[in-house]
């Protein structure tokens, strides 16, 4: 059974969620002092979390940079705002997807059992070592080191790494890596993916290799192996 912590605080839509959720054999844990949220989050120790953006106390984004500094849990947000931005900042924050209020609730049963399922098997499909570019790259521990230094990656990060080094030298498209990364690209926009490669480029720049991760306009992404410079 996976465990959940769902920092919602209307009511109504927490119990709601929770009801939903608890069919799926889901253990869902709730917030009830909003300036607590790290004690409760260290006390559960949650497979998952779901966070709205507006809280009381502070906001979901500060909750998110919290969790982050901590673990690599894999984290959805919740949001009753439409601003572009809320997207673009949740996954910059290192977040793995964003759902809209108003939603289905079979959307978000989807997007939870995508995101658990991404997260939790993957690992065990693949050799946890891989070598790219002179770096060794870890599959389980989520890093990638080389004479550079070492860089920690969320696993949405390290997920999309691995699909690009599994086809190196070759156009992954966009398709491909939606479908692989949420299963149905119903529930993910194009926009998410730009974001989250984004951020995993400007990660592999920390040490030296951002310039490997190349973008294909209109047709996907690809990594390289060696000196671009």
């Amino acid at each position: 059974m996976f465990t959940l912590l769902l920092i919602e605080d209307d009511t109504s839509l927490f119990n709601e969620i929770r009801d939903r959720l608890t069919q799926w054999s889901y253990e869902v844990h709730g917030v009830k002092d909003f300036s607590l949220v790290m004690e409760e989050f260290a006390a559960v120790q949650p497979d998952l979390v779901i966070i709205d953006i507006q809280l009381p106390k502070f906001d979901g984004f500060h909750w998110c940079r919290m969790i982050r500094s901590h673990s690599n849990v894999p984290i959805l947000f919740l949001s009753s705002r439409d601003h572009p931005m809320d997207m673009v900042m949740s996954m910059q924050l290192g977040a793995d997807d964003f759902i809209q209020k108003p939603f289905h609730f079979d959307v978000l049963v989807a997007k939870v059992q995508a995101t658990l399922r991404r997260v939790y098997n993957y690992n065990a499909e693949v050799v946890n070592l891989k070598t790219w570019c002179g770096a060794k790259v870890d599959y389980e521990r989520n890093t990638v080191d080389n004479d550079e230094g070492e860089i920690e990656l969320t696993k949405n990060e390290m997920f999309i790494l691995k699909l690009l080094i599994e086809h190196k030298n070759r156009i992954v498209t966009r398709d491909e890596l939606i479908n692989k990364l949420w299963d149905d690209k119903r529930f993910i926009s194009d926009n998410t993916l730009t974001v989250n490669v984004n951020r995993l480029r400007k990660r592999l720049d920390e040490i030296g290799l951002g310039q490997n991760i190349l973008t294909k306009v209109g047709q996907g992404y690809m990594a390289v192996e060696g000196d671009l410079s």
